[in-house]
């Protein structure tokens, strides 16, 4: 299995890289947001990769983080979505984007992403939503989210801090600051939101900007 490649931008098309990785070159199929994001030809790159199977067929997929590279495996694994789908949604979306729509039960999001209609969106959130968390917290360390929490956190709800800790990690991995993450989580984990998921959903509707 090929999961990273480290080398030289050779050339780009639509949807595809080239990276020469001592010699040989690697044909690369990426998100549009992803291709945006790589330097010019010529210059090192690195992508995490996933590699599709097939009787006939041999295809390296790239991507920024381990995170784009989770979702794209979670979403082939949606009936329905297969690679052009998942990357069009990824394109779309971008990983934050598809964790925010799934944990908000957003199917219109992905719905939105080209050739994938309303039934195909809304299976991605029904099958997905419990394991978005899980994403989410890639690269997070638990101890470090924990240490970072108020105080407040702890002591309201001393029984659930790995929940706390994971939707914090979570919320801080899209994006948010450590300090509005940790302040959602807490009002959230005060209004009874129990589990990873609940939390995480409650702070995501919290740090929504208000119209």
């Amino acid at each position: 299995m090929i999961g990273k490649l480290t080398g030289i931008l050779d050339y780009r098309g639509s949807d595809h890289v080239m990276i020469d990785v001592g010699g040989i070159g690697y044909v690369v199929f990426c998100s549009d947001r992803t291709l945006a994001a790589l330097p010019a030809s010529g210059q090192p790159v690195s992508l995490y990769t996933d590699l599709l199977v097939r009787e006939d067929l041999l295809q390296l997929f790239g991507f920024r983080t381990p995170i784009e590279k989770e979702w794209h495996k979670l979403l082939m694994s949606v009936q329905g979505i297969g690679a052009k789908a998942s990357m069009a949604i990824l394109s779309t979306l971008g990983a934050e984007g598809v964790s925010r729509a799934v944990t908000l039960g957003d199917w219109n999001a992905i719905k939105a992403a080209k050739g994938v209609g309303p039934k195909t969106a809304q299976k991605v959130v029904l099958d997905l939503k419990d394991k978005a968390p899980g994403i989410m917290a890639i690269g997070g360390s638990m101890p470090e989210a924990l240490g970072d929490l108020e105080a407040s956190i702890v002591i309201e709800a001393p029984t659930d801090t790995a929940a706390q800790a994971e939707a914090l990690s979570a919320l801080v991995n899209l994006g948010y600051s450590q300090g509005d993450a940790a302040s959602a989580v807490a009002q959230a984990s005060s209004e009874n939101n129990d589990g990873t998921q609940a939390l995480i959903r409650a702070a995501l509707k919290l740090l929504a900007p208000k119209s």
